[in-house]
């Protein structure tokens, strides 16, 4: 997506409208950042992915909070980055005392049901094809492409099935959905 085409203050302002697409496009363009930055602290690329995934979910639940005197990239880097740290302090107190010290997350809607040009790609594919494109995803994308489209559970259903937050599973959704498009339109 080029620079041109994209106004960040009008995509931020549709997304506290939540609007999906909006949500897409900042995905689609900040995913990079912040998971490369990740990818520097944790060294680890299961880590790295999981963090940005979080930081995501986090963002888009506080997005109604984002203020626009601040780059928005810094603003997603500064909520990783305290993700990260988060993450490292509960282990260690884990280690220490060995005590669950996990918090229930709000749950707001981020995302509506209205389908995506990824929805429509891949409702298209011959079935043996799409079954081999999702094989080359990562097998937590791979659960939540099934349990969406193939078990056709609700996001709710699929957040108490894998014991993870709603908004978490929206965001994995939506990055698995965009990593099957992807494929499928490379393998054309």
């Amino acid at each position: 997506m080029s620079d041109s085409h994209f106004d960040l203050q009008q995509t931020i302002a549709q997304a506290k409208k939540g609007q999906q697409i909006a949500f897409s496009l900042l995905l689609d363009k900040y995913w990079g950042q912040v998971y490369g930055f990740q990818l520097k602290r944790t060294e680890n690329e299961n880590d790295a992915e999981d963090i940005t995934v979080q930081t995501f979910s986090k963002a888009f639940d506080k997005i109604q909070t984002y203020d626009k005197k601040y780059e928005f990239g810094t603003w997603l880097v500064t909520i990783s980055k305290n993700l990260h740290v988060d993450l490292l302090r509960k282990k260690k107190r884990n280690i220490l005392d060995g005590k669950d010290t996990s918090k229930p997350e709000e749950v707001n809607s981020i995302l509506d049901n209205s389908p995506t040009a990824e929805d429509a790609l891949i409702t298209e594919q011959n079935l043996a094809t799409l079954l081999a494109n999702i094989k080359k995803l990562k097998p937590h994308y791979q659960q939540v492409i099934q349990l969406r489209f193939f078990n056709e559970m609700s996001y709710a259903e699929i957040a108490t099935e894998l014991n993870e937050p709603i908004n978490r599973i929206k965001v994995k959704l939506l990055r698995a959905k965009k990593l099957l498009s992807e494929i499928i339109t490379d393998s054309k």
